[in-house]
């Protein structure tokens, strides 16, 4: 037998490695198990998020979006300048660099903080043990109190668009792309598909998104949905809604497309093809027959509101888990978990997860959107403040957007808090913390923001729940 643990920790993504510190700093003997190996073949830590997923994402959106705005803004702020070009080759290595940073970082850290890292494919096995397949072929089994699954996700595959890896790619190959491509077609209008989009259009594809649902963003609210599609197609998106994948079929570098929409079958032609349908639960030979824990139909652990398991001493966070797949939910869930084992009282809030696109604008909110609390029956209020009657965003050029406040009528409890503009993502930490304090919107009215700053528009927002909003008329109370 090998060495005694109090925590294993499965995976090494947002969740697990912060569960796996977090355990550490509390006394606790920790193990971190890694399967991820990078192109050198060296074990990194990080997971999705920081090897293929939120951080070399948003590398790429930062890179594009200042060419962009190079390109078609500059004049604006009375700055001239010509041939303006994208070297995309380097930045795919400086997103890269960034990359490599950063997981870096975390065995640093974990080093700090004295978490073991077993590099491997672990196993659950009964009565608190967990095999280990060592990356230099040997195989251990170790002992521990308690274990924390946070095995993570993969990219949903289609029949009708296989993904070889050249012509059609999921989002992880979209992000190595060493030229835009002049035809890209992306299947899915969620976040991810957006994102990609969003890059590359600005980098001069002409970028084609067939979503299968009739609606745009179904999942946030209706007044901010609307407008960041008027936004984004006036960018230069094509966003097909009602668009049904049937077919695919490739032809040399180029593949082509059969879908059907309300005017029957049709076909486009793109010389890639981005797959972004969403992402499943991965725990594939992560259990053993005897290992005893509950997985769903759907191929999540099953789970209560602590991510405890059926059995006794094994938790489950993140992705593999039900909720958002966020890595900022992930890592939530870790520190809850750790604290549990550790003795401690701990619960998540999970009313108060924040959402956001990185888009630009960005789209951002928190709590419930108009339609859920309408359908709900709930009695309630909404305030909204455009950018574009604020100082600071007339200053930035980023007048696009609004702030929206959704409060209950009768206590005047902030419900949900809904941001499309510049730094929403950063904004909506505002709502958060209000809604995580169970604040109302006259909290927040009465509460000095800076001048001139963006986060004006929530202060404004506020006020005008109550029909007070100093810095644009207010509508008639009925």
């Amino acid at each position: 037998m090998a060495e005694k643990f109090d925590v294993i920790v499965i995976g090494a993504g947002p969740g697990g490695y912060v569960a796996a510190i977090r355990a550490a700093q509390l006394g606790l003997k920790t193990a971190c198990v890694e399967k991820w190996v990078n192109a050198e073949g060296r074990t990194v830590h990080g997971g999705t998020c920081l090897n293929v997923g939120c951080i070399p994402s948003k590398a790429l959106l930062e890179a594009s979006h200042k060419f962009a705005e190079a390109r078609d803004d500059f004049d604006t702020f009375g700055i001239e300048i010509s041939g303006v070009k994208a070297d995309v080759e380097k930045m795919i290595s400086r997103k890269n660099g960034i990359v490599k940073t950063l997981t870096g970082g975390i065995s640093g850290l974990f080093k700090a903080n004295g978490v073991t890292a077993l590099e491997g494919t672990a196993k659950v096995l009964g009565s608190g043990k967990v095999e280990v397949a060592h990356r230099d072929g040997s195989t251990a089994v170790y002992e521990t109190r308690d274990i924390i699954i946070a095995s993570g996700s993969v990219p949903v595959d289609i029949p009708p668009a296989p993904v070889n890896g050249d012509t059609i790619v999921d989002s992880s190959g979209a992000l190595d792309f060493t030229a835009a491509p002049k035809r890209l077609g992306v299947i899915g209008a969620g976040v991810i598909g957006l994102e990609l989009g969003s890059v590359w259009s600005r980098l001069g594809s002409d970028v084609t998104v067939l979503e299968a649902m009739d609606s745009f963003l179904a999942s946030a609210d209706e007044t901010l949905a609307k407008d960041a599609y008027r936004i984004l197609s006036k960018q230069g998106l094509n966003i097909k809604l009602g668009a049904r994948v049937t077919g695919s079929t490739v032809a040399g570098n180029e593949v082509t497309v059969t879908y059907t929409d309300a005017n029957g079958e049709q076909q486009q032609t793109f010389d890639k093809l981005i797959v972004c349908v969403g992402r499943r639960p991965y725990t594939e030979q992560l259990l053993s027959a005897d290992a005893g824990v509950k997985v769903s139909d759907r191929g999540f652990i099953e789970v209560d509101d602590q991510c405890c398991t059926n059995v006794v001493g094994v938790y489950a966070i993140g992705d593999v888990v039900r909720g958002p797949m966020l890595a900022h939910k992930a890592s939530e869930e870790g520190v809850m978990v750790a604290d549990i084992i550790a003795g401690h009282k701990a619960q998540m809030n999970y009313d108060t997860i924040p959402n956001i696109i990185y888009t630009a604008p960005e789209i951002a909110w928190v709590g419930k959107t108009e339609q859920e609390v309408r359908e709900a029956g709930i009695a309630y209020e909404t305030g909204s403040f455009p950018f574009a009657a604020s100082g600071r965003a007339m200053a930035n050029n980023a007048t696009e957007g609004l702030v929206k406040i959704i409060t209950d009528k009768e206590t005047d409890r902030i419900l949900g808090v809904h941001i499309l503009g510049q730094q929403a993502g950063e904004m909506i930490a505002q709502g958060v913390i209000a809604m995580e304090f169970g604040s109302s919107a006259e909290d927040l009215a009465l509460t000095c923001f800076a001048h001139p700053t963006l986060s004006e528009a929530v202060h404004e927002a506020a006020l005008a729940v109550d029909g007070h909003a100093i810095h644009i008329p207010n509508r008639k109370r009925k």
